[in-house]
């Protein structure tokens, strides 16, 4: 059992008010156990990527659908504009999941760097930083000592003890590469569903209104699917993340498809 499913067993227990369970769940040997597996999941990192990645997909995606439709411009055109934008938002977002992912990892580096030279070069500073940060946190004074000797006995701990508590900052160990083809992947895969009866209607004929309603059913199990995925990283009811998706989503086609309508009354097409 992880920390992160360790920490959800707690909650239900919490909200259950079953205090054996908790009990269980705050036992010693369980904890280590936790803490070991902890780093085994190294696919759960990139989890946040496939899943904000592929609901972006469907939500850009069906936004494009229904504002072509709104502007009755064929379903001709719904390809094209649907599969440039699955592409090139796609890549976008792929690219940007890269680049972001890559500049934090270079910020936190170069802020371990300075903290390392600190701690060599200016011991004494960073001690008394240490303590103050612990002593406004409520330790005392004799206490905010103690907990600055204990860190302060090896330098890598010393160093990762002031990121944590004097910046607030955690290491990020995503591969950037590995993220932005994670966002890239989940938003072509998920943003292609809306476009299935479409591509599919070029060797099967279907009725533009059959196309449609296929399409907002896909791209509803989508983003309620997804939504409800997103308890894996917000750790949130699972009915609820998926109702809230759903009705973000909604709101986004409803808004395309009256701006395609406002904009083909407006030319006159």
């Amino acid at each position: 059992m992880s920390i992160l499913r360790r920490v959800d067993q707690a909650r239900g227990a919490y909200r259950r008010g079953d205090q054996a369970d908790l009990a269980a769940a705050h036992e010693r040997d369980r904890i280590a156990g936790a803490a070991r597996e902890e780093h085994g999941g190294a696919g759960d990192q990139y989890l946040g990527d496939l899943v904000y990645g592929g609901l972006d997909g469907v939500v850009t995606t069906f936004a494009v659908v229904s504002g072509v439709i709104g502007a009755a411009l064929g379903s001709d055109v719904i390809l094209i504009m649907g599969l440039a934008n699955l592409l090139a938002d796609g890549f976008s977002m792929g690219s940007g999941a890269y680049l972001s992912t890559k500049s934090e990892q270079e910020y936190y580096e170069r802020e371990e760097q300075r903290e390392r030279w600190e701690v060599e070069h200016f011991p004494e500073g960073e001690r008394a930083e240490l303590e103050e940060i612990y002593r406004l946190r409520g330790f005392t004074e004799e206490e905010a000592g103690q907990l600055v000797a204990i860190h302060s006995r090896q330098a890598d701990r010393w160093v990762k003890a002031m990121m944590v508590d004097e910046l607030r900052m955690l290491p990020d160990e995503r591969r950037p590469i590995t993220s932005g083809a994670a966002t890239f992947a989940a938003f072509v895969a998920a943003g292609s569903l809306p476009l299935v009866s479409y591509v599919t209607s070029i060797f099967v004929p279907i009725p533009p209104r059959a196309a449609f309603a296929a399409s907002i059913a896909l791209a509803g199990l989508a983003l309620f699917g997804l939504g409800a995925a997103k308890v894996f990283v917000t750790h949130r009811n699972p009915l609820r993340s998926g109702l809230e998706m759903l009705a973000v989503g909604g709101l986004a086609a409803v808004v395309a498809y009256l701006v395609g309508a406002f904009l083909k009354g407006l030319t006159g097409a």
